[in-house]
């Protein structure tokens, strides 16, 4: 099948500027923190792809501000529970004894677009070292929200999203919405409801050498994302800003204010 014709995509080329005017139009703002969930191509015909979507967020948040990328790999896992397809029984022992360890220069990004990947490994970025949930972050407080990321319970409190929550950095969707909103799983952690614990593996890097390691988790879930996020957006018209960068949909939300509200709306929905 061929691809959509440049003009079918939009009408005019997206570019480096046109987006930077377009997230200032958006209420973002130098020296704010900004945790982005993109998709490229719901942008339009961009002039220079992923790349010049991470140069418009760079020129406009500015490196007094912080821009951060989810940049899971979920690959990285162990064989048993890989469904997306299985393997067979018989390859398990040879998964876990050859998997490549989680290296954060090297190992790609896993299902988080385009932009997520090329933003993964530009210069200045700094990236966590969970070997399936980690966050990548630029500008003054890309340590802050990628070091000390822990293993154990990867979306909770010593998590790059609690230290957006710190920072009291916003969300913002460029052509994606609330199923991927990954700031709700810090809500599911601080929430009183039942999620079951459950064991992870991957290969790591551990003191030189690599290892297949496991740890604790819960049990998350997004499959009422999109209910939880359309009910903190009617419950607070006012703290969402909604444009378009590109011809994609943008919308830019308080990252601490959704967190707040979902813990709320997870303990009234979830278990009914």
């Amino acid at each position: 099948m061929s691809e959509p014709l440049p003009e079918d995509r939009s009408p005019e080329p997206v570019t480096v500027d046109s987006m930077a005017d377009d997230l200032r139009a958006l209420g973002i703002e130098a020296g704010e923190t900004v945790l982005v969930h993109g998709s490229l191509s719901a942008l339009g015909w961009v002039c220079g792809g992923a790349p010049a979507v991470v140069d418009a967020l760079q020129r406009v948040v500015g490196e007094d501000g912080t821009i951060v990328m989810p940049t899971h790999s979920p690959g990285n896992m162990d064989p048993a529970d890989m469904g997306n397809p299985p393997v067979p029984d018989s390859w398990y022992g040879t998964i876990r004894e050859t998997m490549p360890p989680y290296r954060p220069a090297v190992t790609p990004t896993r299902g988080m677009g385009a932009i997520a990947e090329c933003f993964r490994s530009c210069p200045g970025v700094h990236r966590s070292d969970h070997p399936q949930h980690s966050f990548a972050a630029w500008g003054v407080h890309a340590r802050f929200v990628t070091d000390d990321h822990s293993l154990a319970y990867s979306l909770g409190e010593e998590s790059p999203l609690a230290r957006v929550y710190d920072l009291d950095g916003d969300v913002l969707f460029l052509g994606t919405d609330h199923t991927t909103n990954t700031s709700l799983h810090l809500s599911e952690y601080r929430a009183d409801i039942a999620l079951d614990v459950e064991y992870q593996a991957g290969a790591m890097v551990v003191d030189g050498d690599r290892e297949w390691c496991r740890w604790e988790d819960l049990a998350i879930d997004d499959g009422d994302f999109d209910r939880c996020g359309g009910a903190f957006e009617r419950a607070h018209p006012g703290a969402v800003s909604r444009g378009t960068v590109g011809v994609g949909d943008a919308t830019r939300l308080p990252q601490r204010r959704l967190v707040d509200f979902a813990v709320e709306w997870f303990e009234a929905n979830r278990e009914a």
